[in-house]
């Protein structure tokens, strides 16, 4: 049996890996106009640096011309500040026109990314789903969308163009001012990027733990919401509210102490750079004392400064970001580098039926390697008959319709329908093939015609409402105000369980398949409503080959074979009268069962 991988290690994604996975979406060989939009958007970043770095000239120019000896030359001054003011829109604007071009690119990175996390979640095992929170799954998925149109900002925009700018400022001072300011800037600058990665490294720790227990307080939030009606039928609410409240509580905790965390950062950082800036400003003004400097070139030294400040203040916010970000997106690659558990093979083909005979041929199968369930299970199903799986709860039957839809591979034996090994068929054609009445079926919260028309994406109104009138819920749904679209609720919840069953049968109708799995589907009905559904269950499976999986005998006493399950093997088989008369486990269970229900019918009817 293949078994489903565990997503890699976090440290096989670490840095700059993640990057390289996630460049194709942001660099797509089959899209040239997202490449021609990247190249333009690098143009207008360019464009803007080059204004912001000769800004500081045509201040420091009006400055020393306001402070040159004797009549200043005001339309000189006027005429740099008037540039210096233009400068500054133009970079607004270039930036702006910027995030329009590149607008287009992040949301397509974003879509593509997203199209695959999603598609590889619905490719997973149906194990994978079983031991996942949907809230965590969906939280993943939501955190990695949201790094990634940060993370492209902020590489391309922030960090790359702000390297750059220290470049060239740092050849500006050493040609105008000499080595010791650009050694006291470089000094101040890679002190500063070290102790704020060393700062939030830490941060990023906690940031991470916080993350864990917000995940934590979502998924008891909407598992406890999802079981809405069981928490109310036990007056649970103070229980559920302590749950989460403990969650919330500790998730609070941990944003405090990230929160204090930044705190510690921002002073550390201003420290830093108001060191730099006092020195830089005395170092001008001894300059100037000594008539080597001028008013200007004080002023020249603090704007450069601060406009490399600007965005090194934001380094921690920005560094932090980026490796949280690495580490939301490495968690939607996990999901997508998570080993499929059942696979097609290369080539495999589509199953064709023609004669849609089921059967299971010598099938060992467990869940867990050390816990076998199915011990060498055998028997078939003949094309166009209804065969009956009944035995005691732990039995096996259920999973017997789970290996059928290749939900799971067996550990040995074969699955063949019309004599071709289910494992050697695409799972969407051999799905395609067979329908399924499941004990309870969940809906989707939309319209009951939507929910119908999940059967076949293509069908039509008409179509829709002959599978309706076959499974004998149209008179419910004319009486509806809004008929066909009425809203279902979540899971279905607005319809009773007869309802959704039938809701169901007319689902399956409209799929139309050859083969058709009834997975206990009366057994949580009352009574009444139970009959009305086996009636209209009799009408559907004919000229079909099903499987009827029952814990109630007496909704399968019809059936043409009736194979008995007891602890993972076949322990007999036969018509309803055949078993009957051998008196072994199927007449055990029938006797038990039709006693149980004299003594039902015996109980006084109570008002209460």
């Amino acid at each position: 049996m293949s078994q489903q991988g565990s997503p890699k290690s976090q440290e096989d994604y670490a840095g700059w890996n993640t990057v390289r996975r996630f460049l194709p979406y942001l660099w797509p060989k089959d899209r040239p106009e997202l490449r021609w939009r990247i190249a333009g958007a690098t143009f207008f970043v360019v464009l803007a640096k080059i204004v912001v770095l000769t800004l500081p000239f045509a201040y420091a120019g009006a400055v020393d011309t306001m402070a040159a000896d004797g009549d200043p030359a005001v339309w000189v001054a006027m005429a740099l500040v008037v540039a210096y003011a233009a400068g500054r829109f133009a970079t607004v604007v270039f930036d702006n026109i910027r995030n329009i071009i590149f607008e287009r690119v992040g949301q397509d990175a974003v879509r593509h990314l997203t199209e695959d996390v999603f598609r590889r979640l619905h490719n997973l095992s149906l194990r994978f789903h079983l031991s996942r929170r949907t809230g965590e799954v969906t939280k993943v998925v939501e955190r990695g969308t949201k790094s990634i149109n940060s993370m492209i900002y902020f590489l391309l925009f922030n960090i790359m163009p702000t390297a750059v700018e220290l470049l060239i400022v740092a050849g500006i001072f050493y040609t105008k001012f000499g080595w010791e300011l650009v050694a006291a800037t470089a000094v101040t600058v890679v002190s500063y990027i070290w102790i704020t990665r060393l700062i939030t490294e830490w941060r990023t720790k906690l940031r991470a733990r916080m993350n864990d227990l917000d995940g934590i307080a979502l998924s008891r939030a909407v598992d406890s919401l999802l079981n809405y009606e069981t928490v109310k039928y036990f007056g649970a609410e103070k229980w559920e509210q302590e749950r989460y409240g403990s969650a919330a509580r500790a998730y609070a905790a941990a944003a405090i102490s990230s929160e204090n965390s930044l705190g510690l950062l921002n002073i550390v950082q201003a420290s830093i750079t108001n060191l730099l800036m006092a020195g830089a400003m005395a170092f001008t003004v001894w300059g100037w004392s000594r008539g080597d400097l001028s008013v200007g070139d004080l002023v020249l030294v603090n704007t450069y400064l601060m406009q490399l400040f600007r965005p090194l203040d934001l380094l921690g916010w920005v560094y932090r970001t980026i490796r949280q970000g690495l580490i939301d997106m490495a968690a939607m690659f996990r999901l997508i580098d998570t080993q499929l558990e059942v696979e097609d093979r290369p080539g495999a083909p589509a199953l064709i039926v023609r004669h849609p005979t089921v059967a299971f041929d010598n099938v060992v199968f467990g869940y867990d390697r050390d816990r076998e369930i199915l011990h060498g299970l055998s028997f078939e199903a003949p094309a166009g008959q209804h065969i009956a799986l009944v035995g005691p709860s732990g039995a096996g039957k259920s999973t017997i319709g789970r290996l059928l839809f290749r939900f799971y591979d067996p550990w040995s034996g074969r699955i063949l329908i019309d004599g071709q090994d289910i494992s050697e068929v695409t799972q969407a054609s051999l799905r395609a093939r067979i329908g399924i009445v499941p004990q309870d079926s969940v809906l989707f919260n939309d319209t009951i015609g939507y929910n119908i028309g999940y059967g076949r994406e293509d069908a039509t109104q008409e179509e829709i409402l002959a599978a309706a009138r076959d499974a004998a819920i149209l008179p419910f749904i004319r009486n509806l105000p809004q008929g066909f679209e009425t809203e279902v609720g979540e899971r279905g919840l607005k319809l009773s369980g007869g309802e959704k069953q039938r809701v169901a049968i007319a689902r399956t109708l409209l799929k139309d398949p050859p083969i058709l799995l009834l997975d206990e589907a009366t057994s949580a009905l009352d009574t009444r409503t139970e009959q009305e559904i086996i009636s209209t269950l009799r009408r559907v499976s004919e000229r079909r080959t099903t499987i009827a999986i029952a814990h109630r005998l007496s909704t399968i006493a019809d059936a043409d074979r009736i194979f008995v399950m007891d602890a993972g093997r076949l322990a007999e088989s036969g018509t309803h009268a055949q078993l009957l008369s051998r008196d072994g486990l199927y007449a055990e269970m029938w006797q038990r069962q039709a006693h149980e229900r004299e003594e039902a019918a015996d109980e006084p009817q109570s008002v209460l």
